[in-house]
């Protein structure tokens, strides 16, 4: 994986944007988010554009960012 942004609170969420060295690293790396996603039953909005992903975590029940969408975009960190 080449450059990373850093989670940015834009629009009522943390934002950011992944960049991997091609479009299957991206794809693993959304699987594995997927399955973080699935077992907290709590799922971001994923953005693909061939080897980017954006990933935004809010909680639209609460109207925003939440304790809980801090601590998955941590744990998103250690999926990269």
């Amino acid at each position: 994986m080449s450059e990373n942004g850093a989670w940015v609170e834009r629009d009522g969420a943390l934002e950011r944007e992944l960049v991997f060295d091609g479009f299957r690293e991206a794809i693993a790396f959304v699987e594995r988010l997927a399955d973080l996603a699935e077992s907290e039953n709590h799922h971001p909005d994923i953005a693909i554009s061939y080897k980017r992903v954006t990933v935004r975590w809010t909680t639209h029940s609460a109207g925003g960012i939440t304790d809980r969408d801090r601590e998955l975009a941590a744990r998103t960190d250690d999926l990269v």
